[in-house]
């Protein structure tokens, strides 16, 4: 492997064109995924965008570097511009850090960087899709849908579950996005945001992309969203369950009430936050009563309370730690 900062090594490159030529990157963290990590990376050399394309592979175990083989072999065996990096330091924000700094260090003439991680697999026109609607709505940053693939043909009805909805429906301006899991960012963004641009401190409570898409939008950057660029995330048998739903439902007050603390850590601010989540607590039983009638799931009813009292908690001090075989932000 060859070295290219104190935290971050090349395992493995590939160049067809002049890397000044590049203008489009695909960033890929990775964590003890290899075998859906080939399903994706299928998914992407498909992909025919106007411009040219490269690949980054961000591998985040360092001591087993399953993925990093996984993806030379494939690359070996697939020729297409394409780098292998290992993220020394694991946790979701440093592998998407070390994925955006390489693409501007590799390729000076960058235009767009898009995402996706290892448990997804895109759809055939996904990069299409995404420069098609950041070019029609001007926008800054462009999201898309994460759709779930479950694992147990029994969990299909927890599709309707809040935790596994796209956050937007049609394509068109939208005032924020929340994950990174299929997003596209312009140059621009990327030269304005301080590096690291994911927040470290938040790699395992979680919401690092929220908070990072939360600064741009201070900063005047816009959003947009892409329906038809869709991303099917498989969802593993252990995640339809009834207190996996609870735990990330918990740990999604949590993250909003710490991004709120981080936005204004004054005594007025941290007031206003438990105000908002009493008020939140208040509404949860109605508005769980109408969840549950639209989506029939009883589990979904009680979302907005987790919700609640997942902020409550978050005000003494307890965020619960997401694992770290969760890539998600």
């Amino acid at each position: 492997m060859t070295p290219t900062g104190q935290d971050t090594s090349v395992h493995f490159q590939t160049e067809l064109e002049d890397a000044a030529d590049i203008e489009l990157v695909v960033v890929l963290p990775t964590f003890r995924r290899p075998d859906h990590l080939i399903k994706t990376l299928k998914t992407i050399i498909s992909q025919r965008p106007d411009v040219p394309c490269a690949t980054i592979v961000v591998e985040n175990d360092a001591d087993g570097l399953a993925g990093a083989e996984a993806a030379k072999g494939f690359f070996l065996g697939h020729p297409s511009d394409s780098t292998i990096i290992v993220a020394q330091r694991r946790g979701h924000s440093h592998a998407c850090n070390a994925g955006w700094a390489m693409a501007l260090e590799r390729y000076p003439n960058l235009r767009t960087l898009a995402v996706i991680y290892d448990d997804e697999v895109a759809a055939p026109e996904w990069l299409d899709c995404l420069a098609a609607v950041q070019e029609a709505q001007g926008a800054d940053i462009v999201g898309g849908p994460q759709l779930p693939v479950f694992e147990d043909p029994k969990g299909q009805r927890w599709k309707r579950h809040p935790v596994f909805a796209p956050h937007y429906e049609a394509t068109g301006q939208v005032p924020v996005l929340y994950s990174a899991g299929n997003v596209l960012l312009t140059r621009p963004v990327l030269n304005a945001m301080a590096q690291p641009f994911l927040d470290p401190a938040l790699n395992f409570p979680g919401g690092g992309d929220a908070d990072f898409f939360n600064r741009c939008k201070a900063k005047g950057f816009s959003f947009a969203w892409a329906a038809e660029a869709w991303v099917a995330e498989t969802v593993p048998a252990h995640h339809t369950t009834a207190s996996w739903a609870r735990a990330r439902s918990l740990e999604a007050g949590a993250i909003s009430t710490l991004l709120e603390h981080q936005r204004d850590s004054t005594f007025a601010g941290r007031l206003k936050t438990v105000g908002k989540s009493l008020a939140l607590l208040v509404t949860s039983l109605p508005r769980g009563l109408k969840l549950w009638a639209e989506t029939g799931l009883a589990a979904a009813g009680l979302y907005h309370f987790y919700v609640a009292v997942g902020r409550l908690m978050a005000e003494i001090g307890f965020v619960g730690e997401q694992s770290p075989d969760e890539p998600k932000g």
